[in-house]
């Protein structure tokens, strides 16, 4: 059937040849002079444009019968084709790209000022409410939203082994100060460190924001992310140069009909979608992964909200911070008794200060604030502008015909189908690369993938992988198995057995520095979700490129 089809385009060129070559000379001749106007306008020299209509057996892209074009002419019309594409190529990109990127900066700008105004109210309120508890400390509170910062722009830090060093060294530091009479070496403060989890001395404000912080931050990083990556994928791929088989389809689409004297006709419909998919095969191929990447970007914006919500979690640090400071306060007394109780008397120091007879007992109530309603208009904005993008890929095609590349809107003998005016009678391509295999358009090798996009189509899985994690509370960057089965979940539902997990935490004996890198730790708390909702499982980014490669193409899509 594909000869027959073949046989039948053969002989359907030979008959326009034909038709073509017996036109009325006179209107051809007319015809070459506005080709000769329009050559001109574009900047090329008139010097190349013959005065009538020669014999076309020098064409190598056009019909080869009498022609208005020298064959430098075709030349020059075919590279200045081949760039009107790729720039068309890069308009089209621009505005999508434009649009992910001013989101990308709205939601930074948001969840990076939710931060900033929580320790600018700390250290606004603390100094008045907790004295010199907090003066003293203050670098260690400015060093934890040091951390939170870099743990949000994508830093290679385990959330909750920074909460966990936090802590500990903020309890060494207040006891010290509670206590400034007795002498502390490093073994007593190891053993401090050890009563620390049963006596709770910040009562459960740690434990609270060492469930849902993580789930927070990684949720808010991880959608500011996505919006990165979805950019930098359109910008990379609206740079792939265009086959040589790409660019003599477009020279035969736009400009050929100028050549064969008749200028003012514009490309079939049909014929131009052909055409450009087959020049967009492998850009199409990314639609699945693309749309993947979006749903989950729109998906994880549910967690924005609630409790243990981006909005509230990021933004209400300090009440955390708060609640454990005043808990220190009020149980100072029996801390202190039981710490010796389990730990011994600790020697006085004799060239330390008396002891404090009444420490000046602040108390901090914060009244949280309800959200100024900023992020609800950046999430409703976001989720239009993305699902309104889904389409793309495979819709570019269609869209630069009908934009750029002044398609006809008749489909009958008016339009220039390749060889002449007339009907343009073969079927519309499919999406893809694997349906281009009989595109009667461009010579497209559907068994030679573009590595650049197959890379870009990796990061999207890859990206996704990270968003589907986050959506479930894990942040991919860490794993790590190890159980804790120690309290209940963030209050989102999630029962103790599945979010009950512990990341090992380091004595407080050891004195490292707040760096805090820890690769190849994770916390693996997460709302366990629908199937449809569950992250990938969690693959080498290396052994995930290497397979999209081998890949020559993605399973034929319906048109």
């Amino acid at each position: 059937m594909e000869l027959r089809a073949r046989g039948w385009w053969l002989l359907y060129a030979a008959a326009v040849l034909v038709a073509c070559a017996r036109g009325d000379p006179a209107s051809k001749s007319r015809s070459c002079g506005e080709v000769r106007q329009i050559y001109g306008a574009k900047g090329f020299s008139l010097s190349d444009v013959p005065q009538a209509e020669i014999s076309g057996e020098h064409l190598r892209i056009c019909p080869q019968g009498y022609t208005c074009c020298t064959s430098e002419m075709e030349g020059n019309l075919a590279n200045r084709s081949r760039a009107e594409l790729e720039t068309a190529l890069l308009e089209g990109s621009r505005a999508l790209q434009a649009t992910l990127a001013a989101q990308q900066r709205g939601f930074d700008d948001h969840f990076q000022r939710l931060l900033n105004d929580s320790e600018r109210a700390l250290q606004e309120a603390f100094p008045g409410a907790f004295g010199e508890l907090y003066t003293q400390n203050a670098k260690a509170f400015r060093d934890l939203y040091a951390e939170l910062r870099l743990y949000y722009g994508g830093a290679n830090l385990h959330l909750q082994e920074t909460l966990a060093e936090f802590w500990a060294r903020l309890l060494e530091r207040l006891f010290r100060q509670l206590h400034p009479q007795l002498l502390l070496p490093d073994d007593y403060l190891d053993c401090l460190g050890k009563q620390a989890e049963p006596l709770r001395p910040f009562g459960e404000a740690p434990r609270e924001l060492r469930l849902r912080a993580p789930r927070a931050f990684v949720a808010a990083r991880a959608f500011v992310q996505g919006l990165g990556v979805a950019g930098d994928v359109v910008r990379k791929v609206a740079k792939v140069p265009l086959s040589p088989e790409c660019s003599r389809a477009v020279m035969k689409l736009v400009y050929c009909a100028h050549c064969l004297g008749v200028p003012g006709a514009r490309p079939c419909p049909d014929y131009c979608r052909n055409v450009l998919k087959g020049c967009l095969a492998n850009q199409a191929d990314l639609d699945a992964e693309w749309r993947n990447l979006l749903d989950s970007m729109v998906l994880i914006t549910d967690k924005f909200w609630g409790p243990s919500g981006a909005e509230s979690v990021i933004g209400g640090v300090h009440y955390w911070l708060a609640e454990a400071v005043n808990a220190l306060q009020d149980n100072s007394d029996t801390l202190t008794a039981k710490v010796i109780q389990g730990c011994g008397n600790p020697k006085v120091n004799p060239q330390g200060p008396g002891p404090k007879e009444k420490w000046p007992r602040g108390k901090l109530a914060l009244q949280e604030r309800p959200p100024a309603g900023t992020l609800q208009k950046l999430v409703s904005e976001a989720k239009a502008q993305l699902r309104d993008a889904q389409d793309f890929w495979i819709s570019l095609p269609g869209t630069l015909c009908s934009e750029k590349l002044a398609m006809s809107s008749a489909s009958d003998e008016r339009c220039w189908n390749g060889m002449a005016k007339g009907r343009y009678l073969p079927e519309v391509m499919g999406d893809g690369l694997a349906n281009q295999i009989n595109n009667p358009e461009v010579e497209v090798d559907i068994t030679k993938p573009d590595m650049t996009i197959r890379q870009q189509i990796m990061q999207l899985k890859i990206m996704t992988n990270r968003l589907r994690g986050a959506y479930s509370g894990n942040d991919l960057d860490f794993q790590d198995a190890s159980d804790d089965g120690s309290g209940s979940g963030s209050g989102e539902g999630c029962p103790d057995e599945v979010c009950g997990r512990k990341v090992g935490r380091k004595s407080a004996s050891s004195r490292t520095p707040l760096t805090h890198a820890l690769p190849g730790l994770s916390e693996r708390e997460g709302q366990q979700t629908s199937a449809a909702a569950r992250p990938l499982p969690h693959t080498s980014p290396l052994l995930l490129l290497g397979l999209a490669l081998a890949l020559p193409a993605a399973a034929p899509r319906g048109r």
